[in-house]
């Protein structure tokens, strides 16, 4: 069997001795009130999401020009996720969670108890991923990474020479990432672990997409268990912009007749995101989805409420009854992804 079928069964294998029959259930509530608000045009909610997206820290030490962590441009409050918070968080949404992924805004390891954060919820069970720039990946935290638990990394190069990384990754430097990473690898190696299933991200953007076969044989040289080409979110898209890949298959923009950009995507009234997973920010407010970067959508705090009360409240409902009548009048929707392939 091919190495690459071979680790993404084992990873396959990894996430399925994690489910149980409360989370299948769940989720099974979860794609049948979608389909029917769907086709009803009338939310309905059942179940609780199985995916949801915590947000460790808001800080970065890098400064991408599309990401408001780098940018320094957030309007919300900035800050690192409480222990104790967490620990009550996690307790509650167990039982009935399949994917949890440590990233929102800013870079995981920069949380000074990130690993135990990672502990903490695979000792209930839950399928853990992170992204990072990996510049903290020192021998010791590669081999605390490992110990940890954490079932799948994204690491994000995007460019096999430092000139063409750091056109994007502002203020980052390659020969680090690419330490680390051969540090994880070799931390798996050395504990005979088979996770976390390590994935090289590269974000296809105009600067690097003439390395994409380049990153390819990184990805090989490294011992990396995959890489994943990924499309560029660009904010300020509609004139063009000097991130948009001339190969339009890496493009999440289609330039128009009259030489503007829309997105390719067709807006349709429903979005699967908002019945099956969450993101809640670093100081516990829960949001529609990974587009509301700045929280300005959100749906109730859980410092006061409970996660079922947020999720089954007024301000879900109607967040979700828009979708299904006027998605396309949603702010944070019209830059959206969904529906689109973002993996390339």
């Amino acid at each position: 069997m091919p190495y690459l079928s071979r680790v993404k069964i084992n990873d396959a294998l990894n996430f399925v001795s994690k489910i149980t029959f409360r989370k299948t259930l769940n989720a099974s509530k979860v794609l049948a009130s979608y389909y029917r608000s769907k086709y009803t045009s009338q939310p309905t909610q059942w179940g609780l999401p199985f995916t949801l997206s915590i947000e460790p820290t808001t800080n970065c030490n890098l400064g991408c020009p599309e990401c408001p962590s780098g940018l320094k441009s957030f309007t919300r409050p900035t800050g690192n996720l409480e222990m104790d918070f967490y620990r009550k968080m996690i307790d509650e949404v167990s039982g009935k969670l399949l994917y949890l992924y440590f990233y929102f805004q800013g870079e995981p390891y920069m949380h000074p108890k990130f690993l135990e954060l990672v502990q903490y919820a695979a000792a209930r069970n839950i399928y853990t991923v992170t992204s990072t720039n990996a510049h903290f990946l020192t021998e010791r935290k590669a081999k605390e990474t490992v110990e940890s638990g954490l079932d799948r990394i994204l690491i994000s190069i995007d460019g096999t020479t430092q000139e063409t990384y750091e056109q994007y990754r502002i203020g980052g430097d390659l020969d680090k990432v690419i330490e680390g990473t051969k540090n994880l690898v070799a931390a798996k190696k050395q504990l005979k672990s088979s996770t976390p299933h390590i994935i090289i991200q590269f974000l296809v953007v105009k600067p690097n997409e003439h390395q994409i076969e380049e990153i390819q044989q990184l990805g090989k040289e490294l011992g990396v268990d995959e890489v994943k080409l990924k499309t560029a979110q660009i904010y300020d898209y509609q004139n063009g912009s000097d991130l948009i890949p001339d190969n339009t298959q890496y493009a999440r923009y289609k330039k128009q007749d009259d030489g503007s950009y829309h997105i390719k995507n067709k807006f349709e009234n429903n979005c699967w995101k908002l019945w099956h997973s969450s993101v809640v920010t670093w100081d516990g407010r829960v949001v529609p989805c990974c587009f509301d970067k700045d929280a300005s959508h959100s749906m109730g705090d859980l410092q006061s409420q409970t996660f079922a009360e947020i999720w089954n409240g007024k301000s879900y409902a109607g967040f979700r009854k828009q979708m299904l009548t006027s998605r396309k009048d949603i702010d944070i929707c019209t830059n959206c992804s969904e529906g689109l392939k973002v993996w390339a």
